[in-house]
C-alpha cells in the first residue's frame, strides 16, 4: 500500500481538526506542527486556510455522497422503508468509521456561507434525486405522505446530530462503544419508520 501524498496527509489532518476542534480553533501553524511540515508546505498545496476548508468540504461531501450512491445502486430495485433503512445504516457506518467527516459537515453548517453553500452544492444532486424518489414512493403508497423536502432535511439533520454527538463525546474523553452507535441508529430507524411506513 502506497503512503499517502503530502496533500492527502494535509487533507486528512485538516478534516480531523476542522471536524473535531472546529475551523476557527484550528490554525495552519498547528496543522503544520502536527504533520511535521512547515506552514509553507500547506500553503504550497492550498493557497489559504479557506482553500483548505473548501478542499476538505469537497472531499467530505464526496466521500459521503459516494457511500450513499453505492448503497442506492445496490438497493436500486428495493422501494419503501427497506431502501431508507439501508441509507440510514450506511450513513451511520460512515460516521462510525470517519466521525470527523460528519464533524466537518456540521462545521460547514455552523460557518454558513460560503462553506455551507459549497457543501450544499456538493450534495444537491443526491438530495434532488432523494426528494424525487421519496415523492414517487409516497405517490405509490409505499410511504406515508409528507413533504419530501422536509423528510430529507430532517433525516439528514438527525443523522448529522446523532453522529457528531458521538464525536463530541469521544473528544470529551467519554468512551463511545459500537453498541451506543447501534442503539442510536436503531432509535432513528424506529422514528423514521413510524413516520413513513403506511
Amino acid at each position: 500500500m502506497a503512503l499517502p501524498s503530502t496533500r492527502e496527509r494535509i487533507l486528512a489532518a485538516a478534516t480531523t481538526a476542522f471536524g473535531g476542534q472546529g475551523y476557527g480553533a484550528t490554525s495552519l501553524d498547528d496543522l503544520a506542527i502536527g504533520l511535521g511540515v512547515t506552514k509553507q508546505t500547506i500553503l504550497y498545496w492550498f493557497a489559504s486556510k479557506e482553500a483548505l476548508l473548501g478542499a476538505v468540504l469537497d472531499a467530505a461531501g464526496g466521500e459521503l455522497a459516494g457511500a450513499l450512491e453505492r448503497t442506492l445502486a445496490r438497493h436500486a430495485d428495493i422501494g419503501g422503508w427497506p431502501r431508507i433503512e439501508a441509507v440510514v445504516r450506511t450513513a451511520f457506518r460512515v460516521g462510525a468509521r470517519r466521525p470527523a467527516l460528519f464533524g466537518v459537515l456540521r462545521e460547514a453548517d455552523r460557518l454558513g456561507p460560503p462553506a455551507s453553500v459549497r457543501t450544499l452544492e456538493r450534495l444537491s444532486p443526491l438530495a434532488e434525486r432523494a426528494t424525487a424518489w421519496l415523492r414517487a414512493e409516497m405517490d405509490a403508497g409505499r410511504l406515508r405522505r409528507h413533504d419530501p423536502d422536509a423528510v430529507l432535511l430532517m433525516g439528514y439533520s438527525l443523522v448529522l446530530a446523532l453522529v457528531t454527538d458521538l464525536e463530541t463525546q469521544t473528544a470529551l474523553g467519554a468512551g463511545v462503544s459500537m453498541r451506543a452507535v447501534v442503539h442510536r441508529r436503531r432509535a432513528l430507524e424506529r422514528l423514521l419508520r413510524t413516520a413513513l411506513e403506511p
